[in-house]
Parts: C-alpha cells; structure tokens; sequence
C-alpha cells in the first residue's frame, strides 16, 4: 500500500474537458488527463482493501489496487505490465468503459471513489509514448488455424491471444475498416481510432492476418437488420470457413437495433442511430458518403437514453443541430445514489455525459404514440412527434391523461439499444440462439464458449447480447483460453 493516509489527504480529482465552444468546432477526443503527479495522489487514494471489491466489480478483473500502488511509487512500466496481464485494450476502456469498478470501490462507501478509469488511462496513454507496448510474436507456431468473425472488442482480444500462443489468426471484417462497433459505433470525439489502428498494427507484428470488406454468412434483405453498415465486397460461406480453419470464433455485434413500430415510422427523417453514427465516423476517416445523414439546422429528437443516445446528442451538436431533445422511457433516477442499499454493485443514479452538458433538452417517463408528417412537399417526412408522459402503477408503465403533447422534430434518431445479433449469420452456421437470439454457449471453465456445432465458437455480444466493452474483451480472452485448449488439449492463457 503506498500512502495509508491517502485517502484522507486527497480528494478526488476528475479529468477536464475542454471548453464546450471549442470542442464543438472539432471531433478530436477533448478529455485531458491526469499528469503523473495528479495520477500520483489519486493512486495514493486507494486503500489497499483486504477485500478489493474493484476488482470483481471490473469485468477483466483487473488488478487495480496493485497498479494504483505501482503508479503511487512511480514504477509506471510495472503498472502496464500489471494492466495488460487482465485487459489488452486499456485505452479503449479508459475512455469509454463506464468504470463498474468505481461503483464497487470500498472508498464509494461514504466518500467518492478512487479515480481508477483515470488511473488507467494515464497508464496506457504514457505507455505508447514510453514505447513499451510491443508486439509479442509466439516463439514457436503451433499449425493451427483459427478464424475469427468480427473485429470489435471481443474478436481483437480473442485473436491477440491466439495469435500469441502461436496459432495462425485471421479475422474477417465485414466493413472496410477493423474495429467493429468501436469503430463505426463510438464517435471520434470520445475514442479517436488512431488508437485501434496502432493496435492493429501490433496485431499484425504478432502475427494476425486482417481480411475486411469480407461478409462471412449473410444479412437479411428487409428488417431493421438489413439497416446494419455493410461495406462487404466479398461473401464467405460458413462451409467454406469450417473447411479451410481447425476453429471458428464468432464475436460479431448484437447490431439487431430495436425498432418503435408506431404510426409514422415509415417517414423520411426516422433513422436508427447505427444509421446516423457509423456514416459519420466514415467522413472523420476520409471516406466520401454520397447524401449523408446529417443534423445541421434540424430539430432533433434521440429516442433512448443511454450511451448511442449520448452519441447521438454529441453528433448532433457538432453538425450543428438548431435543438437536441433526448427522450427517456424509464423516469428520471435521483442525482445521487442509495449507497448503502446498491454498493457494491452498479447504483441507479442520474448520468449527465459531456454530450448533454454541450446543449441537450432530457425528457423522461415519456413515450412516443406516433411520428407526424409534413404537408405539401414534405408530405413524406416528419415534422414533428406526439409524445404521453408515463407513470409507474401497479408494476407497469401507464398513460398520465390528458399528458399529449407535440414536439417538433426534423430528424428523429432511434437508439433504444439492441436485442440480438444478426439472426441470419447464425442460422448460416447452424448455431442454436438462446430464447433472445444470442448464440447458444456457455462460459463453463471446461468447454465453455463453444456452440451445438463442432469446432464454432461464440462470444462477446454474439454470445451474451448488448453489453460494455469491457465485458467483449473479458469474452473474448477466455474464449480464446476455450479455442486454444480445444485445439491443444490444455492452455496456458489466462482465464
């Protein structure tokens, strides 16, 4: 423990943004991070619990309270190393991950949490500038073959661990760029994607093989499926994978969005959010759209509030929205928690991101009964929605009476989440779902991740739905364990 006073000396200290007028104007990351020192004294905050529930409050389960200490004492490249024994992308969640492991930190109790995402990020961000993250190509190769579907969080982990033990790793990416929903998910402002193509690069050093613009199965022909991003010039079969690799790992995202089937939907300006987002992402990277998606001078309405909703909101104001409303079935949570009844698990309490402090109206408790056309030439697109305030009776939501009221929007964005991952890919490889649609595997130590069909594999959102970076990382790393001792008869790797 390297201060045990710490806690007592220091308060916490949060990162800073950047003035809202000109981070607007940008869609560079607009965070600053701690200095050594500032992560120093947070560090020295930790307490060094003989029970560190951070620990298994992070899903990778991390080894916080050891690399707090090691950034207390200043031995920062011992710090990575401790980080990277449990997590392979700390920069991906050191920006974006919501930081479960400060909910269940001992000192949120009564006092406000040790800074542990901050911590992580100054580690890795210092680290790539060190020069200390390197390639670690296996020594010896083991023959193997493994394919990997998907280049989000969950297929990057997975195939760096496999790659590492000596397996031959290739990953199939049906769009033209690795990355998954990081990269066509997370606006450039709260993750810019230099930090996946760097990691990309080690990846390749190790060994990884890449294929992009590459669909392996299928996508539906109508649907809210049929909206996913699909940059694939190249159609691979299941049969032809199961032939030519000894494993095949699906780790795709759940991309089924959830639709709002209510009168209007088929207006011209309804959009789900991974209609609007991913093309944005595309333009920050070079690409050239033809008739992008845009908010500029629109009213705008984001229908959900959670994180793609916040992107949403953040997207739109720097197109230049003339309002952004986000509207919030569930009603408004209290500012703060009810520790002593939630820790240590994650409390329900209102969540302001920088996106709503850049200039969003929030809504709760409150449904949309139908989408409203224009007249005239705009006949065929909203102009505004008709909205019913909802209260909590008898364990359901109901209708207030008399709570109807219009809102003018020009451009509507669904982001309600995502139920499931695309059906039609798993139904190509013959793979059970489960009674949401996810891919049929358990996460039993022995056998684990492994499917109905032989030597195919699921994991991350393909497996347990919609979830947290985090958890796709923790996924995909023990189900390459799963792949490696399948192929090997045991593994080394770390569950």
């Amino acid at each position: 423990m390297g201060k045990v006073t710490g806690f007592m000396e220091y308060e916490r200290l949060e990162e800073g943004y950047e003035p809202v007028p000109k981070r607007l104007k940008t869609w560079k990351e607009f965070v600053i991070g701690l200095s050594a020192e500032e992560s120093q004294k947070q560090a020295a905050r930790c307490m060094d619990c003989g029970t560190p529930f951070c620990n298994n409050g992070c899903p990778v389960n991390n080894v916080i309270p050891d690399f707090n200490d090691l950034v207390y004492r200043q031995d920062w490249q011992q710090a990575i190393a401790v980080l990277h024994s449990t997590n392979n992308f700390p920069e991906f969640t050191g920006r974006v991950c919501p930081a479960p492991c400060e909910a269940a930190c001992t000192l949120n109790v009564n006092d406000d949490a040790v800074g542990i995402k901050s911590i992580e990020h100054a580690i890795i961000d210092r680290a790539w500038r060190e020069g200390w993250v390197q390639p670690q190509p296996a020594a010896l190769k083991t023959g193997k073959k493994v394919a990997v579907v998907g280049s989000g969080p969950a297929g990057l982990a997975a195939a760096q661990q496999l790659a590492r033990v000596g397996h031959a790793v290739t990953v199939f990416e049906k769009n033209s760029r690795i990355g998954g929903l990081l990269r066509y998910g997370i606006p450039d402002f709260k993750m810019e994607k230099s930090h996946i193509d760097r990691r990309v690069e080690q990846m390749q050093a190790e060994g990884v093989e890449f294929r992009v613009n590459t669909l392996v199965g299928e996508l539906p022909k109508d649907g809210a499926a049929a909206k996913v991003t699909n940059d694939a010039t190249t159609v691979v079969t299941p049969a032809q994978l199961q032939a030519e690799f000894d494993a095949v790992l699906l780790t795709g995202g759940a991309e089924t969005p959830r639709d709002l089937p209510v009168p209007g939907r088929e207006l011209d300006g309804v959009h789900f959010a991974m209609e609007f987002l991913p093309q944005q992402n595309k333009v920050v990277a070079g690409d050239k759209l033809k008739d992008q998606l845009r908010a500029d001078g629109k009213h705008v309405v984001v229908i959900g509030g959670g994180d793609t909703g916040s992107d949403c909101v953040g997207t739109s104001n720097r197109h230049g929205a003339a309002s952004v409303t986000q509207f919030e079935l569930m009603p408004q949570p209290p500012e703060v928690e009810n520790r002593p009844m939630t820790w240590p698990y994650w409390p329900v309490k209102l969540r302001t991101s920088s996106s709503h402090e850049e200039g969003c109206e929030r809504q709760f408790a409150i449904a949309t009964k139908s989408f409203n056309p224009g007249t005239g030439k705009d006949k065929g697109r909203i102009k505004s929605l008709t909205t019913v305030k909802l209260e909590w009776q008898g364990g359901k939501f109901t209708e207030v009476p008399g709570s109807e009221q219009e809102w003018k929007a020009d451009l509507v964005l669904l982001a309600m989440g995502f139920t499931a991952p695309i059906a039609t890919v798993l139904d190509a490889f013959g793979v059970q779902r489960d009674a949401r649609g996810n891919a049929k595997a358990s996460t039993d130590f022995t056998g684990g991740y492994a499917t109905n069909v032989p030597k195919v594999f699921a994991a991350g959102d393909m497996r347990r739905g919609q979830s947290l970076v985090v958890w796709a990382i923790r996924e995909g790393r023990q189900a390459a364990r799963a792949v490696d001792e399948f192929l090997m008869g045991a593994s080394e790797l770390p569950r």
